[in-house]
């Protein structure tokens, strides 16, 4: 039996966008003898490949991953029902004796998958700048209506003239798929496996370089004409239809191909909107008190920093 599997003790990779996740969550998997679960949002949705920054073929050939192109755009996958099938997903590898190595960016995942609840005090960045987009661009009545329709339990109680407090429930509602209101009266789920939490932690300056060279990637790779493939296919990108394809990259892409703004615009849009959102994920993971987190300069050192995370991985398992 793999002695890192005595304890029940599930690895986590947290970090911001762009922070080089996924190569080391690689190696780490490779190093414990076990397979990756992807806590992404996005990356779980066939089609949206390029804007979501899935790992590469190279990486995906190393290591089993899970909740990669696993779903269908048109059956999303809420935070809750998430942390349901990841736990399952956790339980299979441990009957078959390998190690659990969650990575993600998306907090509520993450902790709708290790903690087993969702308490609604948490924010989910990506789905608060569909909101906020929603918000600047059709008005708060419009969004209180639509918490009525979706949750009038908490639209009965809340002051509808705060959009702070519409937007934190409509939040909830479309991160989770539940009405705020519900989920307050539900009791915690107990799960039955511990975890150690490491972050990546990348200088700021450096964090924003490397989102700027990504969008550059993207754009090469084709993002736009992913889009208009999905436009083509009937998605409603950008619009209130997928909350999915409203973030960014995407929302942009869409604006662009409408003929709302030039293609240069669109890019230092999505490079401006995606350092805003990497700030809000760092903002969201300095909340969370169990992640350790180890400096990283520099992609060459993924390696290093994998058997770093490693060991101190196998030092908290021994006690």
């Amino acid at each position: 039996m793999n002695p890192l599997l005595e304890h029940r003790r599930v690895l986590v990779i947290a970090g911001p966008t762009a922070s080089g996740k996924s190569d080391v969550a690689v190696r780490v998997a490779e190093l414990a003898g076990g397979e990756i679960i992807s806590a992404d949002s996005r990356q779980m949705y066939r089609l949206a490949t390029i804007g979501t920054a899935k790992p590469g073929s190279d990486l995906l050939g190393r290591v089993r991953h899970h909740f990669v192109d696993s779903h269908d755009l048109d059956q999303p996958l809420s935070a809750g029902e998430f942390g349901e099938e990841g736990r399952r997903v956790i339980e299979a590898l441990f009957f078959r004796s390998l190690v659990p190595v969650v990575v993600g960016g998306s907090g509520l995942y993450l902790r709708s998958l290790i903690d087993g609840f969702f308490t609604g005090d948490s924010a989910d960045p990506g789905m608060r700048d569909v909101l906020l987009r929603k918000l600047e661009q059709e008005g708060l009545a419009t969004l209180f209506g639509e918490l009525a329709r979706v949750d009038p339990g908490t639209a009965g109680r809340i002051d509808r003239n705060n959009p702070r407090r519409v937007l934190r429930a409509l939040e909830v509602f479309y991160s989770t798929g539940e009405p705020l209101s519900e989920i307050q009266k539900k009791r915690r789920i107990v799960v039955n496996f511990t975890s150690a939490w490491f972050g990546l932690e990348w200088e700021t300056k450096e964090l924003y370089r490397r989102i700027d060279e990504r969008v550059g990637r993207m754009m090469e790779a084709g993002l736009v004409e992913e889009v208009r493939g999905l436009l083509s296919r009937g998605y409603d990108v950008g619009g209130r239809g997928n909350t999915l394809l409203a973030t960014v990259g995407y929302a942009e892409a869409a604006s662009h191909l409408r003929g709302e703004y030039g293609f240069e615009e669109m890019v230092e849009l999505i490079k401006r909107n995606t350092r805003r959102y990497a700030k809000r994920q760092m903002t969201w993971f300095r909340k969370e008190k169990r992640i350790e987190w180890v400096p990283i300069h520099a992609e060459a050192e993924s390696d290093a920093i994998a058997e770093r995370i490693m060991r101190k991985f196998s030092a908290a398992v021994g006690r």
